[in-house]
């Protein structure tokens, strides 16, 4: 008996051993977790791709988003036991063992995908039999960690594909132009085949050797019985993809603010459509101006403070494109002058039409001037706040307290810098735009505006909309509610006629500003339940004399609002959420003027649909021609993109790459119809 009691001490000791070897020597898995970030819109179309800090492409695999054949697959292929076995599978070595004595030379390794995961966490030089210990090893230890599902999307994630491709989702993307979640049958076949020599079977580079790798894992799946012989036949004279496909690289400056840090895919905010439209605007904007001009572009949902839209500059190539001029500070000029108001009508000293003096007067050695260098004498609050007169609102500030407006600023999320430096006590100044603020938060401040006052930060992340968001008490709904009515009645750009005058037009809430020596030109506004700011200027800060906020600055915001309208009306809560208030029903005879036209109906492409854009029997592709039916001409917008007609009037449209696209179609008096579509094949 002595003998099993030693036997269990050197077990247990064993085992103690391995469990502290193991403690002391963990495999470096968080390594495979390093990966790059995909953002996507709300609706998960992709936007932007970032890439590891070293250039590599490589993202983290799901196996819920990969397609299921493609699986099956790879383990038929590389690991059959591997739901069985326990890191190593002793039947499959012994196997490989054979076959290559037999062969003379190493026809298999014998290693499953988690001694491959293994090799893949740790790589070493030399294939040597020390290596491959390490790796039984070390697949043991991940298996103790990590489930068999855990495991194979590791693998899918590190896996190399050529270059510095790493993983299904970026070989997929750069070979195919799609996610992988459905692939062919010569897809599956190739992105198999790859990893097995990467540098030897790139198909953009060696696409001979690719064909030859692809072939052979077509040809084996078919022995294998997991492929008929007519689809291998199929597989066998599908095209070699010779080109990489660029990975998403749009929306750069809205998606930079989605990833932040996260190092995991993002479903921002963003909806695609809007964001298109905004920057091809933007674009079209400032190429009417001088070479140095930018703007940006803000538009927040405010229920729930999710950027729908958001323009960081109007174009990378024109000075300071590279900047996000949504998060520089700049002088607000006079919109903040709203908040200023109603601060003061919450204290009870004035109202909308408590009468304030608009006449010249000194504050110690500061006097303000109104902009156009005239006085008004003794005016309304609600006028002065309309017309942005100067005197009135920095008589309003010195009342209410400079300090307080800018402690008042700081809780709500807007964080004044007075003079360029955090120690400077603020001033009356502060009223005329004399500190910095972004333009992100002055959407805070305008989304608080339009939410009874509460002011909460903004939110990218879709995923965080179910969460609660803290609030600040900015001003109270009874003030916040007088100041949009206000600033509604402010005189409209030119042009353009009040909202409430104007049948189903978006009833705009604004303010203009322009910052000191003609630097900066702001509109920001409330527009239903969307609060827009919009910045014009250099980004280097430099004047740009006569250019006010109403002149460069407003006539971008109505038209954003449009966009919004169009973009945003059908598929927020509300249809009519950016509209005016509805006109009373038509009675009488003029009740069959008022009938309701229905809107346009898209006949070709149907919803849903699947459109092949590769090669026809060797010819290129022709183009897809849109065609639907409506009331007037139709208007036709890919992704929120407008689609030019060809030499016979028909709307025309070539894909640029393979993916999902929106398309829609707009008649004459702004009704809308949408339809999703997939593209597949070799577009573009």
């Amino acid at each position: 008996m002595i003998w099993l009691k030693w036997s269990a001490i050197a077990i247990l000791a064993s085992l103690a051993v391995i469990f502290v070897l193991d403690k002391l020597f963990p495999p470096p898995i968080e390594r495979g977790r390093i990966v790059s970030v995909m953002i996507s819109d709300r609706d998960d179309r992709p936007l932007r791709a970032i890439p590891l800090a070293n250039g590599t492409w490589r993202f983290a695999a799901d196996l819920d988003e990969i397609d299921p054949i493609f699986v099956e697959a790879l383990l038929e292929v590389e690991d059959k036991r591997f739901w069985s076995h326990g890191g190593t599978d002793w039947v499959g070595m012994v196997r490989a063992v054979t076959s290559s004595a037999s062969a003379g030379r190493i026809v298999s390794g014998g290693s499953t995908i988690t001694m491959q995961t293994a090799r893949l966490l740790e790589p070493r030089p030399n294939r040597t039999i020390g290596a491959k210990l390490i790796e039984i090893v070390r697949a043991h230890q991940i298996e103790w960690r990590l489930s068999k599902r855990e495991i194979l999307e590791l693998y899918l994630t590190m896996t190399p594909y050529g270059g510095n491709l790493e993983g299904i989702r970026a070989a997929s993307w750069r070979y195919f132009g799609r996610a992988p979640d459905r692939l062919s049958d010569d897809q599956i076949a190739l992105l198999i085949a790859l990893p097995q020599s990467p540098e030897v079977r790139r198909p953009d580079l060696r696409p001979e050797g690719a064909r030859k790798g692809r072939d052979s894992i077509v040809a084996k799946l078919e022995r294998l019985g997991y492929f008929p012989e007519h689809r291998a036949d199929e597989a066998r004279t599908a095209f070699i993809p010779g080109r990489q496909y660029a990975f998403p690289a749009r929306a750069w400056h809205a998606t930079g603010n989605a990833a932040g840090d996260r190092n995991r895919d993002v479903r921002s905010t963003i909806d695609a459509g809007l964001q298109g439209e905004l920057e091809h605007l933007a674009k079209r904007y400032v190429a009417e101006l001088d070479t140095d001009t930018q703007t940006s572009i803000l538009v927040v949902d405010i229920p729930t403070r999710a950027v729908r839209a958001a323009v960081g500059s109007a174009d990378r190539k024109r000075p300071g494109g590279w900047l996000d001029l949504t998060a520089q500070p700049r002088s607000p000029g006079s919109t903040l002058k709203p908040f200023i108001y109603a601060l003061a009508f919450d204290d009870g000293t004035a109202a909308p039409s408590t009468r304030i003096a608009d006449l010249p007067k000194r504050f110690a050695a500061y006097q303000p001037e109104n902009f156009d260098r005239l006085f008004r004498g003794d005016v309304r609050i609600s006028e002065a706040l309309q017309h942005s007169l100067n005197v009135p609102a920095v008589l309003t500030l010195d009342r209410i307290g400079p300090a307080r407006f800018a402690a008042a600023l700081t809780l709500a999320g807007a964080y004044p810098r007075i003079n360029g430096a955090a120690q400077k006590e603020p001033g009356l100044a502060l009223a005329l735009g004399g500190a910095g603020l972004t333009a992100q938060e002055l959407a805070i401040l305008y989304a608080a505006l339009g939410d009874g006052g509460q002011a909460k930060p903004l939110i990218w992340d879709e995923n965080q909309l179910g969460e609660a968001q803290p609030g600040y008490r900015f001003m109270s709904a009874d003030s916040a509610d007088k100041i949009i009515k206000i600033l509604k009645d402010s005189p409209a750009p030119e042009g353009r006629m009040p909202g409430r005058l104007t049948a189903n037009a978006p009833e705009v809430a604004f303010k203009t500003g322009t910052s000191y020596g003609y630097r900066d030109a702001w509109a920001a506004g409330v527009v239903g339940d969307y609060a827009i700011i919009i910045w014009v200027g250099r980004a280097d800060g430099a004047p740009r004399p006569g250019v006010t906020g109403r002149k460069a600055a407003l006539p971008l915001l109505f038209e954003v609002a449009d966009r919004a309208n169009h973009h945003l009306g059908e598929t927020g809560s509300s249809a009519t959420r950016l509209m005016s208030e509805q006109k009373p029903k038509a009675q009488g005879a003029l009740a069959t003027f008022d009938g309701k036209a229905r809107p346009p109906e898209i006949l070709f492409p149907p919803r849903n649909a699947e459109l092949w854009a590769g090669a026809v029997d060797g010819q290129a592709a022709r183009p897809f021609v849109f065609a639907g039916r409506g009331e007037g001409d139709l208007q036709w917008y890919v992704d929120g993109a407008p689609i030019p007609v060809d030499d016979g009037g028909l709307p025309s449209w070539r894909p640029a790459r393979a993916g999902f696209y929106r398309v829609s179609a707009v008649d004459p008096v702004g009704r809308s119809s949408t339809v999703e579509v997939r593209v597949l094949g070799d577009a573009g």
